[in-house]
């Protein structure tokens, strides 16, 4: 059994177990197959093809971002003014109005500064400006554990040269993107520029709080003095105004700008600018000479801000913006409506030349609690002053003052206009229905003129506001701004339309070229036709009319307006050099009652108008040759009998016979 076994063993090891002499020899190395040389060097020139493209691609990005510094970073920014300069807004004799905007005034050369003010910006700031190149871990990491600690950000790692990059060439949001941004403009700046320069932009544009920026502007503001003055206790001031102005401004927080200024002499004691008995004997600076007393805002300011900003170009300091508002008429309007019995009621008054220039404005009760601005963001129903396009538009029809009309009930398309007092005179005069400002005979005379002749002159006179082609056009039943219906019937006054409202002064005359004349749409009303007519009517409303209790010594013009349910009470008018319209009215849009246009809005256009004619003595446009003031009908004279003298015509013979037998009879 044992010799049969071995049969199949070889040396001690089955047959099974040896090694195949037919099999081929194994690799040599570690048993992996060998690589193929082919394939090795396509992958060789696979990855010197990445590394070629990706230098391509880096160097590529490297130029675009360069090529983006230079268009959006130029390195001049910081020092140019700002785009929207603040104004200095006046009126026509000099007096301030309103303060807008923010200052930025000249650069400031910190080699020209006491030394002391650049090293406490240093100190408080980035006590390793001189040192670093734009960033500064050390800087990051104290700031982040610091706020840490104190559970909320308290510090912040930005160098002085990213703060001039985010303050000059970034906005104000913190994300990631904006952050790269800046890091990569500080190392720019730090490039291009030395550190002396870019420690004078930055003094020369960051914020200082009040609306002011820069080193030089915040000398003159707080401290009415330039910067190369300024003492150690006002350097340290600020410098720790920077990290937040508006709640460090001395102007408006004394205390907590002094408690920071006494932290920035600490900082400069630790960094051996100062000894620290010298931070101990410095006292705290006060902001001097700060004129606070000029407001931000004003009705009058607010309108006109948008011209003056664009009346000049950008340039450093304050620029002084003279206007066409008279402050002693200013003062008349503000009187005139305080003293007003308006209650929980808004009232607005303009009040212009008859060539446009706005000489005051109120457009409410008070600025501070309301600076909506009624007398031209308002757009309401005029009511019946707008009758003036539409009997200036019979007028051009051919129409006179003395045309018969019909005042009696009418209905249009199911619209029944009423007249406000319920009584309906049947054939009266044009001059009447307007004087009595009667709803029926005004409808019946605008269906017959056509309503787009009536738009077409309301146009003319520079109406802007949507006007509704439907049969109550002519009663008001479009909303109007005051100051553009005001400035329709300055157009009146003075002859010429469109009168266009401005509150700046004009800048001598344009030259005017051969065909500026084809280009104008500059018109004028007719001396007979139009002008002289409808100054009769003017007059005769505001005389005799529903406007009589506006009526002065001196000619006057003007027109009631009441919309519907008493929700706007108006009165629109002139007299010498003025035009002035008065609104009366809720912001709510709900009824005032019994007042109409007549009574109150007429009342204040006559408090203002006889003070302001007084002051005023500038004498009006030449009236029209074929107009001469009416002279105002005598009252008449009071009569022994209750019974009206013409019920006593009859008896006249009667009369005269007994007062003759009376006189026989005394002489006997």
């Amino acid at each position: 059994m044992a010799d049969s076994d071995q049969i199949w063993r070889r040396g001690g090891t089955n047959v099974e177990d040896l090694p195949d002499p037919l099999a081929p020899a194994p690799p040599p190395g570690d048993g992996r197959p060998p690589i193929d040389p082919v394939a090795r060097a396509v992958r060789r020139l696979r990855r010197r093809r990445v590394l070629k493209y990706g230098a391509y691609a880096f160097f590529a990005l490297f130029l675009i971002t360069i090529l983006w510094l230079v268009i959006t970073a130029p390195l001049s920014r910081a020092l140019e003014p700002l785009p929207a300069p603040a104004m200095l807004i006046v009126a026509d004799n000099g007096e301030p109005i309103a303060r807008r905007g923010a200052v930025k005034d000249a650069p400031v050369d910190v080699t020209k500064l006491n030394p002391l003010t650049p090293a406490a910006f240093v100190a408080i700031e980035d006590r390793r400006f001189y040192s670093h190149w734009g960033i500064d871990p050390r800087g990051i990491a104290r700031a982040m554990v610091a706020n840490i600690r104190a559970g909320g950000v308290r510090e912040g790692g930005s160098t002085i040269t990213q703060q001039l990059a985010k303050t000059s060439f970034l906005s104000s949001d913190r994300s990631l993107k904006r952050k790269a941004q800046e890091v990569i403009i500080a190392f720019w700046l730090e490039a291009w520029l030395t550190k002396q320069e870019i420690l004078s932009r930055y003094l020369s544009s960051v914020y200082f709080g009040d609306g002011v920026y820069g080193l030089r502007a915040a000398a003159h503001h707080y401290f009415g003095r330039e910067p190369q003055q300024l003492s150690l206790a006002q350097s340290a001031m600020f410098a720790g105004m920077v990290q937040a102005p508006s709640r460090l401004a001395p102007t408006q927080h004394l205390a907590a700008a002094q408690a920071r200024s006494r932290l920035v002499l600490a900082e400069m004691v630790e960094t051996k600018v100062i000894t620290a008995g010298r931070a101990r004997a410095t006292r705290l600076a006060r902001p001097v000479g700060v004129d606070s007393r000029v407001p931000t805002g004003t009705y009058f300011a607010d309108w006109v801000a948008p011209a003056a900003q664009a009346s000049f170009t950008a340039d450093y300091g304050q620029v002084t913006v003279p206007t066409t508002l008279d402050p002693a008429l200013q003062r008349l309007a503000i009187r005139a409506i305080n003293g007003s019995p308006v209650g929980d009621a808004q009232v607005a008054l303009v009040a212009m030349r008859p060539t446009g220039e706005v000489v005051a404005m109120v457009g409410g009760k008070s600025y501070r609690d309301s600076p909506f601005n009624r007398a031209t963001q308002a757009r309401r129903q005029p009511g019946s002053a707008f009758k003036l396009f539409v009997y200036l538009a019979a007028l051009r029809a051919g129409y006179t003052p003395d045309t018969i009309i019909e005042d009696t009930p009418v209905t249009i398309d199911g619209w029944k206009p009423v007249n406000s007092d319920g009584v309906y005179r049947g054939r009266i005069t044009m001059r009447e229905a307007f004087a009595r400002s009667s709803n029926a005979a005004t409808v019946r005379l605008a269906e017959r003129v056509g309503r787009a002749n009536i738009i077409r002159a309301a146009r003319e006179l520079g109406i802007g506001s949507a006007l509704a082609d439907r049969p109550s056009l002519s009663l008001g039943a479009s909303g109007t701004s005051l100051i553009e219906l005001t400035s329709a019937y300055a157009a009146v006054a003075g002859g010429r339309y469109p009168v266009s409202p401005r509150g700046l002064p004009v800048k001598g005359d344009a030259p005017r070229s051969m065909f500026s004349g084809l280009l104008e749409r500059d018109g004028r009303l007719d001396p007979n036709r139009d002008w002289a007519p409808m100054l009769d009517l003017l007059w005769s409303a505001a005389n005799e009319g529903t406007g009589k209790r506006a009526a002065l010594s001196v000619p006057t013009f003007g027109k009631t307006g009441t919309s519907q349910d008493n929700r706007d009470a108006l009165f629109v008018g002139f007299a010498g050099d003025l035009v002035v319209g008065v609104w009366v009215g809720r912001d709510d849009n709900k009824s005032l009652g019994k007042v109409s246009g007549g009574t109150l809005p007429a009342a204040i256009w006559k408090s203002f108008m006889a003070p302001a004619l007084s002051i005023d003595r500038r004498a009006g446009p030449l009236l029209p040759e074929a107009f001469h003031v009416p002279q105002p009908v005598a009252p008449p004279e009071p009569s022994e009998s209750p019974l009206p003298p013409e019920w006593s015509d009859g008896t006249k013979v009667l009369r005269d016979l007994a007062k003759t037998i009376d006189r026989l009879l005394g002489g006997l």
